[in-house]
């Protein structure tokens, strides 16, 4: 039934668009850069030299909530700030290895933990204002915040403790990570500590503000930044226009300034179908996220459309859902408790509360989902199960074999009736030992097919083993808030979409029990359970070994105990694939995070066949 209803959505939306469009001709236009290189700028060897002008459309169908680099947590923001933000080293997608950004080397002491990072002199802001190593202790300042707390904080210490950072001038900063530090890198590149503005940040950050700073409602002129690109316009609800930083210290090989394409273009779209029809009309030039019952559409009409649909294997990006066991903790400094909550209260009714903290109902609510059933009919067949963080196409972080709680409704069952739980009044729903019934509501982001219709698989799957499920769609920041700032929710269904470079030392913020994105129970002052202990303590010894396989023990234990306490239920992932427009050249769609957006400072349009 459930496949019948998709294919008959799929079928309308087909005969919407029975051919392929005539892709539009992006405008190049001319552009002079005036401004003169930095004395030690960075280039880049590029595949091929591009030219100047034109603009890239992606279709995105969130509206951002920060330009703040330090504050964005959500793929709807994080996707410009990683772009207008600079960083002191970069993880190439196309080589999987670190390069240098602001930082042109760096070295490490034999001591293991001392490491230097020379920047590159003549290096500046969007606004001509130099970086220096000031903005970059200012950047570790604000990110060790208690207050401000941004998600990179996890990243940034050992054991607890902060790194010892100093600059001895201008251009050179040191760190001491008191102990060997296996990702520190990983903290360092794009998507991690954003070096920001000392000389226009720092006034708000001492008043207090600095966690509205560089909101969406910011004049763009105001807003001043490090990396190739800057925003030039925001419209809500419309799009958001990035423009290139024209003090950029990238270069190509020829010494062209970076980057090449004049505009990039977010444009708001409603959801995936909404996007899916603006490529196909030529109003869109790339698809991060494409509905697999489309992918045979694409397969067929890549060459009358002049696009390439690119097969990137399994999505390093995960799905999964959870439930809230927030709990009210004592008010850091410049904070309040929540209105009628006292410390130690959940933010769950108790009965709810004392269901999702047993790991017993936990495992069965996992093996009460046909993971199996969801792949031919959500997926169309694109996709597969996977039960961790790091997923099958990571290579050096997957655990083939992890222990995990797969379909078993038999066992599930079983498991819910140790607990004394059955359907005393034959209604199809089981009651607690209390004489409750057991019930909780699922919100996802409603702009999202593939993971509403998960949803409905579940409350299907779960009413079989007797538990009833209200789903209830959401727009994407409402959930962001529920699940980071009011925790008004029961549970909740997302996914992460693994850090660059994918390793486990990136997913600290999620893993650690103080983490800010430690979904179920986030920002503990202390681990809530003796298992978030364990991994707690874990983290610290796979950052401290150097010892590669060390390192992978460590983490194989991490994930297993994750996977005992079921404090994440795995749904499965897709097979990804994406279509972008040929008349682009440097596309290198990448399975990693950012899979167009990249080395979208490198894309440019090419030249007219004549």
């Amino acid at each position: 039934m459930k496949l019948n209803r998709i294919s008959i959505v799929l079928s309308a939306l087909v005969t919407l668009i029975p051919s392929a469009c005539v892709r539009r001709t992006a405008e190049v236009a001319e552009y002079r850069d005036e401004i003169a290189p930095p004395d030690e700028p960075l280039i880049k060897e590029l595949p091929s030299v591009g030219r100047y002008g034109g603009r890239f459309i992606l279709g995105q169908t969130n509206n951002p909530r920060t330009f703040n680099g330090m504050m964005a947590t959500e793929t709807s923001s994080s996707d410009i700030t990683i772009l207008t933000d600079t960083s002191l080293v970069r993880y190439d997608n196309g080589s999987q290895r670190f390069e240098p950004e602001l930082a042109k080397s760096w070295e490490t002491a034999p001591d293991g933990v001392t490491w230097t990072f020379h920047l590159r002199k003549g290096a500046a802001f969007s606004d001509g204002h130099p970086i220096t190593a000031e903005d970059v202790l200012f950047s570790f300042e604000v990110a060790y915040d208690k207050t401000v707390h941004p998600s990179i904080q996890d990243l940034l210490k050992v054991g607890g403790e902060e790194f010892k950072v100093s600059a001895p001038d201008a251009h050179t900063i040191v760190i001491n990570t008191l102990k060997p530090n296996a990702a520190l890198l990983d903290a360092l590149c794009q998507g991690g500590l954003s070096i920001i503005p000392k000389h226009i940040l720092e006034k708000p950050y001492r008043e207090g503000s600095f966690v509205a700073a560089y909101n969406v409602g910011t004049p763009p002129e105001q807003l001043v930044v490090g990396g190739a690109w800057r925003v030039v316009q925001y419209v809500p609800g419309e799009k958001t226009v990035l423009g290139r930083n024209p003090h950029y210290f990238g270069f190509d090989q020829q010494k062209q300034r970076l980057p090449y394409l004049n505009e990039l273009v977010f444009l708001i779209v409603p959801d995936q179908d909404a996007a899916d029809l603006k490529f196909r009309s030529g109003g869109l030039d790339g698809l991060n996220d494409v509905k697999p019952e489309n992918y045979r559409w694409y397969e067929e009409h890549q060459r009358d459309g002049n696009f390439t649909l690119h097969d990137l294997g399994p999505s390093q990006g995960t799905n999964f859902f959870w439930f809230n066991l927030n709990k009210v903790q004592t008010p850091l400094p410049g904070e309040k408790l929540p209105p009628g909550k006292r410390v130690g209260e959940s933010y769950t009714d108790p009965v709810r509360y004392s269901w999702f903290s047993n790991p017993v109902f936990r495992r069965a609510v996992s093996m009460g989902i046909d993971r199996d059933a969801m792949i031919p009919s959500i997926f169309f067949g694109y996709g597969e199960k996977n039960w961790s963080l790091s997923v099958r196409g990571n290579k050096e972080w997957h655990v083939p074999d992890l222990l995990h709680h797969d379909y078993n409704p038999d066992d599930a069952k079983k498991l819910l009736a140790g607990l004394g739980w059955k359907d005393s009044n034959s209604d199809g729903v089981i009651e607690d030992a209390r004489g409750n019934p057991v019930s909780f509501t699922l919100k996802t982001n409603a702009s999202n097919v593939i993971r509403v219709g998960m949803m409905n698989f579940i409350k299907d799957d779960l009413a079989k083993i007797g538990i009833r499920v209200t789903l209830a769609p959401t727009e994407f920041n409402t959930l962001i808030t529920n699940s980071r700032s009011d925790f008004q929710y029961e549970a909740i269904l997302l996914g992460l979409q693994s850090g660059v470079p994918p390793t486990p030392g990136n997913s600290q913020n999620v893993l650690r029990s103080a983490g800010e994105t430690h979904f179920w129970f986030p920002r503990q002052q202390k681990p809530a359970t003796k298992e978030e202990a364990r991994i707690d303590q874990l983290l610290d010894e796979l950052l401290t070994n150097l010892d590669v396989a060390a390192q992978k023990t460590a983490s194989s234990e991490i994930q297993t105990i994750m996977n005992e306490q079921n404090w994440f239920i795995w749904l499965p992932i897709l097979k990804v694939k994406l279509p972008v427009s040929n008349r682009f050249g440097n596309v290198q769609p990448s399975i990693m995070a950012h899979r167009i957006l990249w080395n979208i400072e490198r894309v440019y349009v090419k030249p007219r066949e004549s």
